[in-house]
């Protein structure tokens, strides 16, 4: 099967069919258009090579001042649409100025390419990486693309303390909880528990939130979007003091990503567990903590 760069144009069709086409994992990737297609999935360090073929259209020929395939990673941030930030730029050149009258296929390879950062798509910005074939002509070029996904792995971290805390209104509520660490993968179980020391307020439930916070931009063009990913339940109904509620909650049936911190100097992305009481007056009580999110090669689905 060939990743089929383009479509028919008025004078060509281009195609690349990487060399390990048979035994690459594809991943679906969310296009501009809203449509999901299967790309190939890279991770960093690896070598990218295949077979770009150029079919002229029946009874054309392809004239043309250079053929040339280049391999971008880049950011696009939404309120700057149009703008791609490139992070990673190698090129190669396929052949020289000429003519085509009939198919003519072209080697090339990107040997152990450093791909530093995730392909990420959200809500203000994405990371992408492309491969494009570009046929220079003195009116026109011909320009194709495709997309391919990256995702790096990580190996678990080596100090993952649990976290806990008090908090609470003075007089009136006063609570413990604890996460069982502060690290997580994306498969993984945050388990937990709370505790009601003091309970002078009448509380009706509790519910644990994933939320995502992403921030693109800096200074006074810093553009925050936080999306709530997960809403768990926790209780239904009034504690009392003494009460110990414990937390179960699953990661791997939401669409999470690892944690990105200052990606190129364009955008962060951040998890935060945040824990939200309501009373019988519909009052809403906060506690917001920050928890890291990882990759490991288990997880590579």
């Amino acid at each position: 099967m060939n990743y089929i760069l383009g479509a028919f144009k008025p004078s060509c069709n281009i195609s690349v069919t990487l060399n390990d086409v048979k035994t690459r994992k594809q991943v679906p990737l969310k296009k501009e258009n809203g449509q999901i297609s299967m790309v190939p999935l890279f991770q960093s360090q690896e070598s990218i090579a295949g077979v770009i073929s150029v079919d002229p259209v029946q009874g054309k020929k392809v004239e043309h001042n250079g053929i040339k395939i280049e391999l971008l990673g880049q950011i696009e941030i939404y309120f700057d649409r149009g703008n791609f930030y490139d992070f990673t730029s190698l090129v190669r050149e396929l052949d020289v100025p000429g003519e085509i009258y009939e198919r003519k296929t072209f080697p090339f390879e990107f040997s152990s390419v450093e791909m530093p950062y995730e392909t990420y798509n959200g809500v203000n910005v994405r990371l992408r990486y492309v491969l494009k074939v570009t046929i220079s002509r003195g009116y026109s070029n011909i320009t194709e693309y495709q997309d391919f996904v990256v995702r790096n792995y990580s190996p678990p971290p080596s100090i993952n303390n649990s976290i806990k805390m008090e908090v609470g209104i003075e007089d009136c509520l006063h609570i413990e909880f604890e996460y069982n660490k502060s690290k997580y993968h994306l498969k993984d179980v945050i388990i937990g528990k709370i505790y009601f020391l003091l309970v002078r307020i009448k509380l009706k439930n509790m519910d644990l939130e994933i939320r995502r916070r992403e921030s693109t931009g800096s200074g006074a063009n810093t553009h925050v979007e936080t999306e709530t990913l997960a809403k768990f339940e926790l209780m239904d109904g009034a504690p009392v003091r003494g009460e110990s509620i414990p937390i179960r909650l699953f990661l791997s049936p939401y669409e999470l990503t690892p944690t990105h911190k200052n990606i190129n100097n364009k955008f962060s992305v951040k998890y935060y567990l945040n824990l939200v009481l309501v009373d019988e007056e519909d009052r809403r009580y906060f506690k917001q903590q920050e928890i890291t999110i990882y990759r490991t090669a288990e997880t590579a689905s």
